[in-house]
């Protein structure tokens, strides 16, 4: 494994903190880690599908996003 791609898949502190080995996270926590309303996320999910870049699986009522893509966004 070459250096860039284990910085790329290495998950920063405060995500690492939140998600607590969880590989999902709630709309909720993902507002902490970008800093955002979770009102502001749940509207982006309904006008474009996606938040930031970031897809949801909506598990009932529920969005939950995927803590290997989030940290793909913060990495970059």
């Amino acid at each position: 494994m070459n250096q860039s791609s284990y910085v790329k898949n290495e998950l920063p502190n405060g995500l690492s903190n939140i998600a607590r080995s969880r590989d999902l996270i709630t709309t909720t926590e993902l507002a902490e880690i970008l800093n955002k309303d979770p009102q502001t996320l749940r509207k982006n999910y309904s006008q474009f599908g996606q938040a930031y870049g970031l897809k949801p699986i909506k598990l009932g009522n529920r969005l939950l996003w995927k803590v290997q893509d989030i940290a793909l966004i913060i990495n970059q």
